[in-house]
């Protein structure tokens, strides 16, 4: 039996960013290198279930009591 992980409530929204927004990050955050992102493994359940690859920035939105919604940016890693 396969578990959809993405329908459980605490899982937050995961997304995978494209090239473009990637680089419009890396500006906002003046983030010269991938590898300052905080990461994410390429084995954790939800960055399998959206088929991220290592590499990929991963946009993570959560709910908030203050803001609504938080997000957290993480990069694929093997």
């Amino acid at each position: 039996m396969k578990i959809d992980v993405l329908s459980h409530e605490l899982v937050p929204k995961h997304y995978i960013v494209s090239e473009e927004e990637k680089q419009k990050i890396k500006e906002k955050y003046k983030i010269d290198k991938d590898n300052k992102f905080p990461q994410i493994k390429a084995k954790d359940p939800v960055v399998k279930a959206i088929g991220a690859k290592p590499g990929d920035i991963i946009k993570i939105v959560r709910k908030s009591n203050v803001a609504k919604e938080i997000v957290y940016y993480r990069i694929v890693v093997e």
